[in-house]
């Protein structure tokens, strides 16, 4: 059963998403006991869903409580948030990192082609300083795909990233820059430069060095001190093993296994999904579907606060006001 989902997973079309959806549903509800007894907690058995929008999503907090699994299985890793010595983080207990990494080289390639038509520079500093981040796995993985000889991990030696960066503008290389958000803003205010063939993907996380900002704050910042550079963001997070993009205009766009439904924010159960007659969008609070998450769960509630637009691409408007904050995300209100 596994297996014959896993195979349609990345085969995805529009038509198929729903259908693969609760045929994934069904599957975590038979073999997950945290999100079954989670189901009937809330008085939501399975023979009560027959559409995306009855599917229940678990909340995200349980990563930090409980082991999240769908089946039996021993953990090849795990991943872990970032966050304080003072919060619990959460943990994603990972069944396969081959089916990780197929999920985020098959996104890549469907945002930004092959891996090989690009320098890719990590400026991750603080994750790196940790075992277990997702994000360290999949920039090690497209950094080794890109096959470039400046490709890799650039800790705090911001005068060679700026060196590095200038050769490979001055060949017309096309560059992207993967970094944490207050990495970026140091590199940004201490060598400022023109950057004309470079992708700037920032993925969030100021640490407690830098006081939040909007995101268009930021991406102003960042255009104002790297000339010239397209500014992306990435939302992923350590619960999902999918990844979202957006590419210039901060609306973020999933791959086809991906899905973004919104849920009320006074009525948890009361949920929206973008269907093509839409003509306005909507503000709530983000649920996301990640079907790649089989062996954990795909149905995720988060405490993101969004705007889902017509067609299916969504923006990250902040955080729920009761939420504690996490190291990966932007404060936008």
């Amino acid at each position: 059963m596994r297996s014959e989902l896993i195979h349609k997973i990345f085969l995805t079309g529009p038509d198929d998403f729903e259908p693969l959806a609760l045929a994934i549903f069904r599957y975590q509800y038979q073999h997950n006991k945290v999100y079954r007894e989670y189901c009937k907690a809330i008085h939501r058995p399975a023979e009560q869903v027959h559409q995306l929008t009855d599917i229940p999503f678990l909340p995200i907090r349980f990563f930090k409580s409980h082991a999240i699994t769908t089946g039996t299985f021993e953990a090849e890793t795990w991943f872990e948030s970032s966050g304080t010595t003072q919060t619990i983080n959460s943990r994603h207990y990972v069944r396969s990192l081959e089916l990780y990494q197929k999920n985020f080289m098959e996104g890549f390639r469907l945002f930004y082609g092959e891996p090989t038509d690009w320098c890719i520079i990590g400026l991750l500093p603080a994750y790196l300083e940790r075992q277990h981040s997702s994000l360290v796995v999949m920039a090690d993985a497209l950094i080794k795909a890109s096959g470039h000889a400046d490709s890799g991990f650039y800790l705090y030696d911001y005068e060679r990233l700026h060196d590095t960066l200038s050769r490979l503008e001055a060949a017309g290389q096309p560059t992207l820059l993967l970094g944490v958000t207050f990495a970026l803003l140091d590199f940004a205010e201490q060598f400022p430069m023109a950057l004309k063939h470079t992708v700037i993907m920032e993925t969030g996380g100021m640490k407690g060095r830098r006081k939040e900002m909007t995101r268009p704050e930021l991406h102003a910042i960042l255009q104002s001190g790297l000339r010239g550079a397209r500014i992306h963001s990435e939302y992923g997070m350590t619960e999902l093993l999918s990844q979202a993009y957006s590419q210039d205009n901060g609306i973020f766009h999933c791959p086809p296994w991906m899905k973004v439904v919104l849920r009320e924010e006074d009525d948890p159960f009361r949920l929206w999904a973008a269907t093509p007659g839409d003509r306005k969008s909507l503000n709530g609070v983000i649920n996301v579907i990640d079907l790649v998450n089989i062996d954990s769960c795909a149905f995720i509630a988060t405490d993101d606060m969004g705007k889902l637009y017509p067609g299916g691409g969504f923006e990250v408007l902040g955080r729920l006001d009761n939420s504690d904050i996490r190291g990966c995300s932007l404060m936008v209100l």
